[in-house]
């Protein structure tokens, strides 16, 4: 049996006492190593989760009978609008009885409403925007910030309404003696045979 002299285990125990130190600094060292790769990972792993979540659209509900007549009554087609810009209205491949705007790079999916006043009102899904369409034009609104985006946008059945009605109204102007005729015949025969026997 091996004896171990006081002297010896007073030489030997601060070497001990180093290599115990050197020892346990190696170890947390290695500890937060392994750590650190870990917290950089969550950091990356919010960052990815972030950009995978993607808002989901919220349910468009389906089409009332009011709005289907409603999107009976849009123009569709594209428009020439101000500053050459153009509006292209569509019926939705995915929604009955809504409408696709699109203007520029951007497109909304709008519900047609007919208003008390006859126009017709195209409204985002999303509540950002809305088309306002009227006999002889329509314009495209951002209500959030009430400012419109485009302006004096004409359909191809607008241009044919607008025109319908300047040749109505050119018609009346050029025959007016002939209406005021034809209105007191229409409502007084009577008087009509009075100013033939007159003559």
């Amino acid at each position: 049996m091996v004896q171990i002299s006081p002297l010896s285990i007073s030489f030997v125990a601060p070497f001990a006492r180093i290599a115990v130190a050197v020892a346990l600094g190696f170890g947390l060292a290695a500890a937060s190593a392994a750590d650190a790769p870990a917290a950089k990972a969550k950091p990356a792993a919010a960052k990815s989760s972030k950009k995978a979540a993607v808002p989901a659209e919220a349910p468009v509900p389906d089409a009332a009978p009011e709005q289907v007549k409603a999107a009976e009554l849009v123009y569709y087609g594209v428009y020439d609008c101000e500053f050459q810009q153009t509006v292209n209205i569509a019926q939705s491949s995915k929604h009955s009885a809504y409408v696709e705007v699109k203007a520029g790079k951007k497109d909304w999916l709008m519900k047609p409403v007919l208003s008390s006043t006859g126009a017709i009102r195209l409204e985002d899904v999303r509540g950002e925007t809305l088309m306002v369409q009227i006999a002889a034009k329509s314009m495209l609104l951002n209500i959030k910030t009430a400012q419109r985006i485009v302006d004096d946008c004409v359909s191809p059945k607008q241009r044919e309404l607008v025109a319908e009605a300047k040749a109505a109204k050119a018609a009346a102007e050029a025959q007016p003696i002939k209406a005021v005729a034809d209105a007191a015949t229409t409502a007084d025969p009577s008087a009509a045979a009075t100013t033939t026997a007159t003559k």
